[in-house]
């Protein structure tokens, strides 16, 4: 299987299942509507008047050595569907801190922290709990993340310090290391809780919608006010305190600013280097919803972001977009590539009470609880479901170009708007292929421009 096309006046080729990227001239892209065959009479006689017979011929032999190297229409035997060895391992969780939290956003999937249930915090107990649930869950694995979510996790703060401390117990004990993550508004940082997550965060997400108009449209205060000026100066002061690594400042993009781009590099300007912003999810209902008849304006804006991006890395002022960053050699075993984020398999969330769901997005919907760390329950039917989903077992992704990037997607998404997990959902499919195709375009420029 083969993907081609053309962005920012530059013709590319991907080859789906070896990932190679190839920059083609027009010549090649017109012979590839022909492969994998390549029938010569049919070749010639609807490309020969405009390239000659010779000139065809010497393309198809380039064509041919790239088949021959593995690098292009590489096969694929059904039969080597990858799969994960051995029963299940948990080695993530999502530890919900807070259900409440300190901001209104209007598109909240969070209800605005509640998780349409009743607003609350987790206490140590629980959250002990939910850490020795982890552990004993884990099997072999020494390296256990552990994102401290909510609504607003630094609501509860302190309990979030100490269960690190907790955590920190447990790793002597059982030989097993703690990657501990949080995710912000920025609302209560200050210096003390800077420096805190400094020395025992190994990252940070903070969420920061771009331009003021842009982020105090829908990111408000209880009393409906912006938040934007309340937040910037200490997200900037914490991503310059950890020397421009190992953070994201993350925003939404909705209907009321699909020229999101400006968003991006606004956030740029302000000092970050490490930046994802990403499309709403949600219904129709909703007036901020993403519809169809946006991806247009939407797929212009990821054009002109790509362009920006080069120029500002070419000018020594680059920074990293989170969803134009790819591998191109393709890192990850191909079960990872297959099976995505491993919600519900590898990866759970914990609420406030100790309910357990796939992830952070299933939290609420019962249909999804998992069990419950207090009374160390866990329904590992569910869990094999989750982890026998894969882009194979999906029938649209299997037929896509994009599957080994997207890893078929996101679970929650699909159920809430297919009502399957193995149903995907299309208007983020059709985002996430612009979004790999301006990557793969920028990666492979980079290396042409570096002389691999």
């Amino acid at each position: 299987m083969i993907h081609k096309f053309e962005i920012g006046g530059i013709r590319l080729v991907l080859d789906v299942h070896s990932g190679a990227v190839h920059i083609i001239d027009e010549l090649i892209w017109d012979l590839l509507d022909f492969g994998p065959e390549f029938p010569w009479e049919a070749v010639n006689a609807a490309l020969g008047q405009k390239y000659g017979s010779e000139t065809l011929k010497e393309g198809l032999e380039e064509i041919r050595e790239l088949i021959d190297a593995q690098m292009l229409y590489t096969s694929w035997d059904p039969q080597d569907k990858p799969a994960m060895a051995g029963e299940p391992v948990i080695k993530a969780m999502c530890l919900h801190a807070a259900h409440d939290c300190n901001l209104r956003c209007s598109y909240c999937f969070a209800s605005t922290g509640d998780f349409k249930g009743e607003r609350g915090l987790l206490d140590l107990e629980t959250g002990k709990k939910a850490l020795e649930f982890l552990v004993q869950h884990s099997g072999h694995r020494r390296n256990l993340e552990v994102d401290f979510f909510g609504g607003e996790p630094m609501m509860n703060f302190e309990v979030v310090k100490k269960l690190v401390q907790y955590g920190r117990e447990l790793e002597k004990q059982y030989n097993k290391k703690f990657k501990f993550t949080i995710t912000t508004n920025g609302l209560l940082l200050d210096d003390e809780a800077i420096n805190y997550i400094n020395r025992e965060f190994v990252n940070v997400v903070i969420s920061i919608d771009g331009r003021p108009e842009v982020h105090n449209h829908l990111r408000k205060t209880r009393t409906g006010m912006g938040s934007y000026d309340l937040i910037v100066p200490k997200a900037v002061k914490l991503a310059e305190s950890r020397n421009q690594k190992d953070y994201y400042v993350r925003g939404t993009f909705t209907k009321y600013n699909k020229d999101f781009d400006k968003d991006v590099l606004h956030l740029a300007d302000l000092g970050f280097k490490q930046i994802s912003v990403e499309p709403v999810v949600a219904s129709e209902e909703e007036e901020y919803h993403l519809s169809a008849e946006d991806l247009p304006e939407i797929f212009n804006a990821y054009e002109r972001l790509m362009q920006a991006y080069r120029d500002r890395k070419n000018q020594g002022c680059g920074f990293n977009f989170f969803h134009f960053m790819v591998d191109l050699e393709q890192g990850p075993c191909a079960a990872k590539r297959s099976m995505g984020c491993g919600a519900g398999n590898e990866y759970i969330a914990v609420t406030p009470t100790g309910d357990i769901y796939p992830c952070h997005q299933f939290v609420g919907d019962e249909e999804f609880r998992m069990g419950n760390v207090l009374n160390t329950t866990f329904n590992k039917k569910m869990q094999k479901m989750f982890g026998s989903s894969n882009v194979f077992t999906k029938e649209k992704c299997a037929a896509c170009w994009a599957k080994f990037y997207c890893s078929g997607g996101c679970a929650a998404n699909a159920q809430h708007f297919s009502g399957s997990i193995n149903e995907p959902y299309e208007l983020g499919c059709e985002m996430e292929k612009k979004r790999l195709e301006c990557a793969l375009a920028l990666k492979a420029l980079e290396l042409l421009e570096e002389g691999c």
